[in-house]
C-alpha cells in the first residue's frame, strides 16, 4: 500500500503533531467533543485515520491520534471499551473477524451482516466507495516461472503452491480470508508460511527479495505497478467486499462529527485512495500532510 525502514519510522511517529501532549489516559472514554482516532499497523490505515481525524478537526472537534496500534484482534477490543472513539475499518475484513461463515453477495448485505454481529456499543458509519482488498499476489519472477498473468486466478496456484512460500500478517494463518479459506475454497496448501505484517514494509520487502513468492498485498499498493507484481483474480470471492467504513464507539461522536466523517466517505473512491497511498508510500510524504491537502482540495478541510 515503498519505503521500508524510513517509511516505518515516519509512520510510527506521524499523526500526533499537536495532539501528542493529550493522550487518553487511565482507560477513560472520549466524549463527542474529544475524539480518539486509532489505526491498525499498516500505512493505509494510518493515512485513513489522519483523513477522518483531520475532517473532525476542521469542525472544531478535538482529536487525539493513536496510530499503528496493531491488528484488528487488538483494536476491536479497544474501540469496544471506548478507549478509541473511531477506527477506519474495512467492512468485509471486519465481518470475517466477527463471523467467519458469513458470505454476503452485496455491499448492503455486508454492512447489514457486520451490524448484526457488532458489539451493541459500536456502530458503523456510512461506507465509502473506496475498496482496499487483501489479495494473493505473486512477484514478477514467480509470475514468469509459472506463466501467471493479470487474468490468472488464485486457483492457478493449486498445482504449484506446495513449492511456494506465502507471507502475510500472523493472523492470516487462522482467518477464513487467509490460509483457512485458501485451503477450503481453492485447495491451496503452501510449502510454508512466513509471518510478516499486514501488507506493509516487511511483506513488501520479502516479496521483492523473493524471500516469499506469494503474499497478501493490498490492492491499492503502489508496488504492484512499480514491481510488476501480479494480483491473482479471486473468482470465488474469498476476499469479499472491502469498502472503507469507519467504526465508532456509540456516543463518541456528535451529529456534526458523524456528518463530517460521512462526507469524507462519500468523496473517497478507490482511485483517489490509490493516489493518496502512492504519495505516502512511494513519494515518502507525511500522511498527515497528504490527508490535509486532500481534504482541502475536496472542500472538507
Amino acid at each position: 500500500m515503498v519505503a521500508l525502514a524510513a517509511a516505518t519510522a515516519l509512520l510510527a511517529g506521524c499523526s500526533s503533531d499537536d495532539d501528542s501532549g493529550n493522550p487518553l489516559t487511565g482507560g477513560g472514554k472520549a466524549s463527542g467533543d474529544s475524539v480518539v482516532v486509532g489505526s491498525n499497523n499498516f500505512p493505509e490505515s494510518t493515512l485513513l485515520a489522519d483523513i477522518y481525524g483531520e475532517a473532525l478537526k476542521a469542525k472544531g472537534i478535538k482529536v487525539t491520534y493513536k496510530p499503528n496500534i496493531g491488528s484488528r484482534e487488538t483494536t476491536y477490543g479497544l474501540i469496544k471499551s471506548g478507549s478509541l472513539s473511531v477506527m477506519p475499518e474495512y467492512n468485509g475484513a471486519l465481518l470475517a473477524y466477527l463471523d467467519q461463515k458469513a458470505a454476503p453477495k452485496t455491499l448492503d448485505e455486508t454492512t447489514k451482516a457486520v451490524t448484526a454481529k457488532l458489539d451493541p456499543g459500536l456502530t458503523l458509519l456510512a461506507p465509502s466507495p473506496a475498496q482496499t482488498k487483501d489479495s494473493v499476489t505473486v512477484n514478477a519472477a514467480t509470475a514468469k516461472k509459472y506463466h501467471l498473468t493479470e487474468k490468472s486466478s488464485i486457483a492457478d496456484l493449486k498445482d504449484v503452491a506446495e513449492d511456494l512460500v506465502i507471507g502475510a500478517s500472523p493472523e492470516f494463518q487462522t482467518r477464513q480470508q487467509g490460509l483457512v479459506g485458501l485451503k477450503s475454497v481453492y485447495g491451496l496448501e503452501f510449502k510454508s508460511f512466513k509471518a510478516l505484517d499486514a501488507g506493509g514494509p516487511l511483506t513488501q520487502a520479502a516479496l521483492k527479495k523473493d524471500a516469499v513468492q506469494v503474499a497478501d498485498i493490498f490492492t491499492t499498493d503502489p508496488d504492484i505497478t512499480t514491481e510488476k507484481w501480479i494480483v491473482l483474480q479471486d473468482p470465488k470471492n474469498l476476499f469479499g467486499f472491502e469498502n472503507v467504513q469507519p467504526l465508532a464507539h456509540k456516543g463518541a461522536l456528535t451529529k456534526e462529527g458523524v456528518a463530517a466523517l460521512d462526507a469524507v466517505s462519500a468523496k473517497l473512491d478507490t482511485k483517489t485512495l490509490l493516489e493518496l497511498d502512492t504519495q505516502v508510500q512511494a513519494g515518502h510524504k507525511d500522511p498527515l500532510d497528504v490527508a490535509r491537502t486532500w481534504l482541502q482540495s475536496a472542500g472538507l478541510g
